[in-house]
C-alpha cells in the first residue's frame, strides 16, 4: 500500500481530470490520495468547489479516500497564512505550500511563513531548508515532502538529513502533473531509499507519516 497527497489535475496545470487521476491511481493500487491543484488567491473558491465535488463522487462510487486540497504556489510569504486559512474555510481539507525549491524562483521566506501557519499541513519540496525551520516543522506537526518530481527532487537528501536531525516527519509525494508521473509501490520505496532513508525509515515514511497526516486532518486512519 502507498499513498500520494500531492497531485495536480487539469483544474490547474495537470493533464487529467480529477476523476481520471483517481481511476489511474486506483489501477496502480493507490487508494489514499489527495488532489492539490495550484491556486492563486483569485482561484481559491473555484478550484476548491470543483475538487470537493469530484472527490466526494470518487469516494461514494469507488473504494478510495480522495482528499480535496490546494497548493499555494508562489504566494508572497506575508499572504500565506491568510490564504491557507481561507482555503480551509472554503472546504479544502489539505493545504500544501509550494516550498523554496531550488528549481524555481520561490520568494525567500516562503518556508518560514508556511511553517508558522496553523492552517498549513505539508511543506512541499522545501529545498535547502534550514535546521531551525525543520525543527519548527517538527514542533508544529507539519510534514516535509520528499519529492518524486524532477528538479524538486534535487535536494531530497538535504531535506531528509535536516528532518531526521530535527525529528520532523517526512512524506513522499509525486507532485504528479501527467499519467507518467504517478507512483507505484516499488518506485516509492526506491525513491525514499535513494534519498538516504534506511529500510525501516522508508517503511515508517510510507505508513506512519500518512497516518499522522490523516490524524492531523481529522480523518479516519
Amino acid at each position: 500500500m502507498f499513498s500520494d497527497f500531492h497531485t495536480h489535475s487539469l483544474l490547474s496545470d495537470g493533464e487529467l481530470t480529477p476523476l481520471e487521476l483517481v481511476r489511474r491511481y486506483l489501477a496502480r493500487g493507490c487508494r489514499l490520495m489527495a488532489i492539490t491543484d495550484h491556486v492563486s488567491y483569485g482561484t481559491l473558491a473555484r478550484v476548491i468547489e470543483a475538487l470537493t465535488q469530484d472527490c466526494a463522487l470518487a469516494e461514494r462510487e469507488w473504494d478510495a479516500t480522495v482528499i480535496p486540497g490546494v497548493e499555494l504556489t508562489h504566494f508572497p510569504p506575508q499572504a500565506i497564512n491568510a490564504a491557507a486559512r481561507e482555503a480551509k474555510e472554503l472546504g479544502a481539507r489539505l493545504v500544501i505550500v509550494h516550498g523554496e525549491t531550488i528549481a524555481e524562483p520561490v520568494a525567500a521566506g516562503t518556508n518560514l511563513a508556511a511553517l508558522q501557519s496553523p492552517h498549513v499541513d505539508i511543506l512541499a519540496h522545501p529545498g535547502l531548508i534550514s535546521l531551525a525551520e525543520a525543527r519548527l516543522a517538527a514542533s508544529r506537526g507539519i510534514l516535509l515532502e520528499i519529492s518524486a518530481r524532477k528538479g524538486h527532487s534535487l535536494t531530497n537528501g538535504h531535506v531528509v538529513k535536516a528532518a531526521l536531525q530535527a525529528g520532523a516527519k517526512l512524506l513522499l509525494s509525486s507532485d504528479a502533473h501527467s499519467p507518467g508521473d504517478l507512483l507505484a509501490s516499488r518506485q516509492a520505496e526506491r525513491i525514499l531509499r535513494g534519498a538516504g532513508l534506511t529500510a525501516r525509515q522508508t517503511k515508517d515514511t510510507l505508513t506512519a507519516s500518512p497516518a499522522a497526516l490523516l490524524a492531523r486532518l481529522g480523518l479516519p486512519h
